[in-house]
């Protein structure tokens, strides 16, 4: 999680991007209305961002159903008082995202004072460039809006935290990330069972 100063450009760039994006349970609908047509979210259309889109629509399908949320946790968001909107940065090829947003759904769904939107990266490029993780347009981002204090109280993404370092300290050994370390790391999302990350979001309210 990062807290970051904003200037009032882009205050007010996520502001006005708080109207634009979806419910989950669309951006949903439009991730299996792809899976159907054999294509991905995006401007490039290749047969390996669809076939992401196919594992990761799967992969959101069993985590919608099996991601369980620790009791201490949901009673945080049950009995959470302000008033936020989540607004998530991300496309349907992207991995970590479908691994991370089951969790980011489900928790918001405790709490009636905070709103979970979706928004396409590539169709807001301009708010994405607000919030490059590293000099980068990583995905999945997620941007925590209070609408009491008008201002961006927290960002996260695009991995948990574990996740973060694990990539941090492939890369610090070997470079680059391989076709090996990607696997490794999904082994490693489906034993954690979105755990880390309900650990992490439930820091932001």
């Amino acid at each position: 999680m990062e807290i970051m100063t904003k200037t009032s450009d882009t205050l007010s760039l996520v502001k006005d991007s708080l109207t634009k994006g979806t419910s989950y349970g669309d951006y949903r609908k439009l991730v299996e209305d792809h899976v159907e047509k054999g294509t991905s979210t995006g401007p490039n259309q290749t047969e390996s961002l669809t076939q992401y889109t196919l594992l990761n629509h799967s992969r959101m399908k069993r985590l919608d159903k099996t991601v369980k949320i620790p009791e201490d946790i949901q009673k945080k968001f049950e009995n959470f008082s302000g008033k936020q909107t989540w607004l998530v940065l991300t496309e349907s090829w992207c991995g970590d995202a479908a691994q991370s947003m089951p969790a980011m759904n489900k928790l918001a769904d405790f709490s009636p004072n905070i709103d979970f939107k979706v928004l396409l990266r590539d169709k807001h490029l301009d708010l994405m460039n607000a919030f490059l993780t590293n000099g980068a347009m990583s995905i999945p981002k997620l941007i925590v809006w209070d609408h009491e204090k008008e201002e961006v109280v927290a960002d996260w993404g695009p991995r948990p935290s574990i996740a973060t370092q694990m990539v941090a300290d492939f890369k610090e050994a070997h470079g680059t990330l391989t076709p090996e370390f990607k696997k490794d790391l999904q082994v490693w999302y489906n034993k954690d069972k979105s755990q880390n990350i309900i650990e992490d979001l439930s820091q932001m309210i």
